[in-house]
């Protein structure tokens, strides 16, 4: 799968933090049944590799992957663990090449035009925006599509169901990245119809008309 056709699976990439490792495969379920197939399970904690392997092994029709990927040995992990997809919240040029090498569709960070027109130097045009708010927004991102109209981002970063239609409807964000869908609490407690009530609401977002 390119990196491009990934980003297109569904307007919202569900940014997931699994505290237990348990509660992957029941909460990728409700997730995929809502409408949202590619959840990025980010590297934050000690179950996240875990939970990549149960989601990767019991869920077939998510497209699982790994998200604050920081360094080239969890680039090696995440691949490992079954990742279907990488991504980090910046890129230097040790972890461009490990990101490269894995064979994986992948997004490496970018918040500026600077860093994104480095990584278009080597042929990288699928990038994350992040942090998508605190950068610049929508408005931001709009205006990189002038100069830089080769371009597509999954902004990530403080975006809500309220705030995803603004950067869905830019002609270089074929998808947003959000945490909203799986609020800590509903997850602690197996919540699972709560989840899923919410991909269906952010798969429903869609995108522009004239896509």
């Amino acid at each position: 799968m390119r990196t491009l056709d990934l980003m297109k699976l569904a307007p919202v990439v569900p940014v997931v933090v699994l505290e237990d490792a348990a509660n992957a495969v029941p909460l990728a379920r409700a997730l995929v049944a809502g409408g949202l197939p590619a959840i990025e399970v980010t590297l934050r904690t000690e179950a996240a590799l875990e939970g990549i392997r149960r989601i990767a092994a019991e869920v077939p029709d998510a497209v699982v992957g790994a998200g604050t990927v920081v360094t080239p040995g969890q680039v090696e992990q995440a691949a490992k663990a079954g990742s279907r997809f990488l991504v980090s919240p910046g890129c230097t040029g040790a972890l461009r090449g490990a990101l490269a090498g894995s064979g994986l569709p992948f997004l490496p960070g970018a918040s500026t035009a600077s860093e994104a027109m480095a990584l278009l130097e080597h042929g990288i045009t699928e990038l994350k925006f992040f942090p998508a708010k605190p950068a610049g927004g929508a408005p931001y991102l709009k205006a990189l599509a002038g100069p830089l109209p080769g371009l597509s981002f999954c902004p990530t970063g403080g975006i809500t169901l309220q705030s995803a239609p603004d950067f869905l409807a830019l002609p270089n964000v074929p998808c947003v990245g959000g945490t909203w869908l799986t609020p800590a609490d509903a997850v602690a407690s197996g919540d699972w119809a709560r989840i899923e009530k919410l991909a269906a609401e952010a798969a429903a977002l869609g995108r522009p008309a004239a896509a």
